[in-house]
């Protein structure tokens, strides 16, 4: 085989993988927001029932394990399959580092919710009294429910990770307004007869 021949196959070749598309990147949200807590607190606060309930959901189960529940209830008195994230669970966890969890869309995207995606938060120490938490959330699939979903959360996972830094700025959220408004809602639809699925 000639140089000359080597050095055209080679050039083929560059220019071969050269034309190819590009793969598009995987669509993800990405959120950061730095908490006024150590990491010890910050970490406590997504891996506890307790923790959970101070700030993002008014009803939670929380086993922090791998395959332990990561359920948390916007609706706690909503039917089962209806309170929030019913079902999720946790796919990994590194203490005081990363933790990760299935997530679904909620029960007003159905299509959406019968299948999962996937957030994972990390916690980075800025100094003994602050935190960078940083949240990825993939898994998506495409058109339809799928960008309602994404739209959702690009919104929620503003106000989850507003609501921590809040938590450790002045307190534990106080869900009781979130809960009656929840009650008021249920008590006028069984008034006209509806059904108080979300």
């Amino acid at each position: 085989m000639s140089l000359a021949w080597k050095a055209a196959a080679s050039a083929a070749a560059v220019a071969a993988v050269c034309c190819l598309p590009a793969a598009a990147a995987e669509r993800a949200l990405d959120k950061s927001v730095v908490v006024p807590a150590g990491v010890d607190a910050v970490w406590q606060a997504w891996t506890t029932t307790s923790g959970v309930t101070s700030f993002f959901a008014p009803g939670a189960e929380i086993e922090p394990r791998v395959g332990g529940a990561y359920r948390v209830y916007f609706d706690p008195g909503a039917e089962p399959g209806q309170r929030g994230a019913d079902d999720m669970r946790i796919l990994a966890l590194q203490p005081k580092r990363m933790l990760s969890f299935d997530w679904n869309a909620p029960p007003s995207l159905p299509q959406a919710r019968q299948q999962r995606t996937f957030v994972i938060v990390r916690l980075h120490p800025v100094d003994d009294r602050s935190t960078r938490v940083t949240l990825h959330h993939t898994g998506w699939g495409d058109g339809g429910e799928w960008d309602q979903a994404y739209t959702y959360f690009d919104r929620a996972w503003d106000n989850v990770l507003a609501g921590l830094k809040t938590r450790f700025e002045t307190g534990p959220k106080d869900w009781k307004p979130w809960l009656a408004q929840l009650e008021a809602w249920r008590a006028q639809q069984a008034a006209k007869g509806l059904p108080v699925k979300e």
